[in-house]
């Protein structure tokens, strides 16, 4: 670089790999905040492949982060598998419209073999996740999501209350879909990464609801099995999302493979570091809510700050400054500015 300085692109690639950067790299999940930016109703940003990657090149022109990501909703997938999804008006984000997809064994066999090129919205991702990689690519550091870790998507396709009693009543079900769920996660992320995403990112936050020792015998090795084959056919980083209070599974969330964890503001910041250690990098964790949407810009200046002095008091180089979880469409501009102004 002859000592020039580095491009948001390379500031993110910096800090994950625990290298000195000349600030800390800010990527905020903003995901429907950009369909607002752009002045577009979630309906158009959910659905049109255009006019989603314009509004994420105008959000990243308008705020400069260091990141941007490729997100619509957690139901690309499910929809892919076959699930009836959608929202009621334009103003919602998708989600379940009907039974769910999963209700026996016999089920899980109808679901076909993934195809990125015709199911669902796979195609309409990558088409959107293309144009941002080529108006952004060289310059911002691009995360795309392949939308869940299979027991979360496993949870969709069945429904949270079901899953969670098959847990105890017939486990092998459970896993035949995760096993299903887990194809489907690899076709997706190996897809989304040849079409130029920097990372990977996948949530997986219902598994936060099982308790640890449920988390480490079940969600944890699908996890892993998908971390590791991303990695193995990408050789891209990737992520691992678990939102609310995930310290009594930070531990267990460590042994996954993922090169970051993407904390809530409801994990303390100085405990994540000491218990990931230094190898993996954190991305988080200010609260979107209370803090990004209802808190005064002074307030987020402050927070942000001492995010990263935490940060850098526990001697943690990997590194990302950004909303706990996704920033909520109504959150004011100047808060966003004054969260991403602070770390230089």
């Amino acid at each position: 670089m002859n000592g020039a300085e580095p491009n948001s692109k390379q500031l993110v690639s910096q800090a994950l790999k625990g290298l000195e950067t000349s600030r800390t790299p800010t990527g905020p999940l903003a995901v429907h905040f950009c369909a607002r930016v752009s002045g577009i109703s979630l309906r158009e940003y959910t659905t049109n492949p255009r006019l989603l990657a314009e509004a994420v090149i105008r959000y990243y022109e308008r705020f400069r982060p260091d990141a941007v990501w490729l997100s619509s909703d957690t139901w690309v997938s499910a929809q892919a598998m076959g699930a009836l999804v959608g929202a009621t008006n334009d103003c919602q984000p998708f989600g379940s419209l009907g039974e769910p997809l999963i209700k026996s064994g016999v089920d899980i066999n109808r679901i076909p073999a993934p195809n990125v090129n015709t199911q669902g919205r796979y195609p309409l991702m990558l088409e959107a996740l293309a144009r941002i990689c080529d108006t952004l690519g060289k310059e911002a550091f691009v995360v795309a999501c392949f939308d869940q870790y299979p027991f979360s998507l496993a949870s969709a396709l069945m429904g949270l209350a079901k899953i969670m009693l098959k847990l105890t009543d017939d486990p092998p079900m459970v896993e035949a879909l995760m096993e299903r769920c887990l194809e489907y996660g690899l076709a997706y992320g190996n897809a989304l990464s040849s079409t130029g995403a920097d990372m990977l990112s996948g949530g997986d936050s219902p598994a936060g609801l099982v308790g640890p020792r449920s988390y480490r015998e079940l969600a944890l090795p699908y996890e892993r099995r998908l971390i590791a084959g991303l990695k193995s056919g990408t050789r891209k980083p990737v992520s691992l999302h678990i939102c609310g209070h995930a310290a009594p599974i930070l531990p267990d969330m460590v042994s996954s493979g993922a090169d970051a964890l993407e904390i809530d503001h409801q994990v303390d910041l100085a405990d994540a570091c000491r218990i990931v250690g230094p190898d993996i990098g954190l991305w988080g964790n200010l609260d979107p809510v209370s803090l990004l949407m209802q808190g005064g810009t002074g307030q987020i200046r402050q927070a942000s700050r001492q995010a990263v002095e935490t940060v850098r008091a526990c001697g943690h180089k990997r590194f990302v400054l950004s909303s706990g979880c996704t920033i909520a469409p109504d959150t004011p501009f100047e808060n966003v500015d004054a969260m991403l102004r602070s770390t230089g």
